[in-house]
Parts: structure tokens; sequence; C-alpha cells
């Protein structure tokens, strides 16, 4: 089950939202030091932009609070991706152990 969730905000914007504490890799992550809140997912985001999925730069803004994801803009299908490439990580604890491993290897701090 996918703890993000895209709504509408008024027409022809969008938020996708995660609420801190919701994910099935929450324990996982915690387990490897870290805090599973907004800033974490925002700087797992980041990474997964930046190195599964380049062409998704710049097509949204974050706006992560200690109990929440958000991205938002105006591109419903680059946000729609967003989801389904944290959805991975966020129902997958291998997947979330290869993330935080790759953010270390990178040197990204990811509770930023």
């Amino acid at each position: 089950m996918s703890a993000l969730k895209l709504v509408e905000t008024s027409p022809g914007r969008f938020s996708l939202l995660l609420n801190a504490g919701t994910t099935d890799v929450d324990r996982v992550i915690e387990g490897l030091g870290h805090d599973p809140g907004g800033y974490f997912w925002a700087g797992v985001a980041r990474l997964l932009v930046s190195t599964e999925a380049p062409a998704l730069e710049g097509r949204f803004s974050y706006d992560p609070e200690a109990g929440m994801f958000c991205a938002y803009g105006t591109d419903r299908g680059a946000l729609e991706s967003l989801a389904k490439l944290l959805n991975v990580v966020a129902t997958d604890a291998d997947q979330a152990r290869k993330v935080v491993e790759l953010a270390k290897a990178k040197g990204v701090d990811l509770d930023d």
C-alpha cells in the first residue's frame, strides 16, 4: 500500500504528499539511523531524481516539514513519476536500505 497521495489543490496545481510515520519501512529507516520524516523523504526524492530520473529535475518544487513530505507543481505527470520512484522505497525494506547506502556513498545527507 502506498503512503503517497497525489491531490489537485486547485485547478492545474498538484501536491504529492506523504505523512511521516505511515510507510512500511519506517522502522528500517530508523534502524539505519535516520528519522523517517518529511525532510528524509525530500532527501530521498532529490537523490532518486538525480540518480534515476534526471528528466524530472526542475519540474516540481519541494516543501517538506518534519511530519510530512510534499512536492508540488503544475506537472501532474512529473509528480506521478516521482510518486512511483518514492513508492518503491517506501514499501520495500531492501530498496530503502539501498537508497540509504547510495546516499552515504555519495555523501548526501538525507535528513537535510
